[in-house]
């Protein structure tokens, strides 16, 4: 996590960074993308969005994968469901207050690859 206090990086967007940190995760990965391709210096906004694609990808396909399943991959959609609702409401949240909070595993691995753009 960024240390509390510090202020995110300028966004070649021209919006608060913050305000773009939260945007990325509005609408899934598209949004993930979209600012991936058009933040040219914000490190916070390109992990936020690098971030944004993981979590989606990895959502998208667990869902797949439980739709398949009879019955315990439907039981485990109806958990994943919520579950999915408020990691994303929490990283939005996040995002807007400036911390840049890695996922368990996929925090890592967006870090290294926002840091490639």
């Amino acid at each position: 996590m960024n240390t509390p206090g510090i202020e995110p990086d300028r966004s070649s967007t021209g919006l608060d960074p913050k305000i773009a940190g939260l945007l990325v995760y509005l609408g899934w990965f598209v949004t993930g993308i979209i600012f991936l391709a058009i933040e040219k210096q914000s490190r916070f906004v390109k992990f936020h969005a690098m971030q944004s694609i993981a979590v989606s990808v990895v959502l998208i396909v667990l869902n797949i994968l439980f739709g398949i399943l009879p019955f315990i991959g439907w039981i485990l959609g109806a958990i994943l469901a919520p579950v999915s609702f408020i990691l994303w409401i929490a990283l939005m949240l996040l995002a807007l207050q400036g911390k840049q909070f890695k996922v368990p595993y996929i925090g890592d691995w967006a870090e290294q690859q926002a840091n490639k753009f």
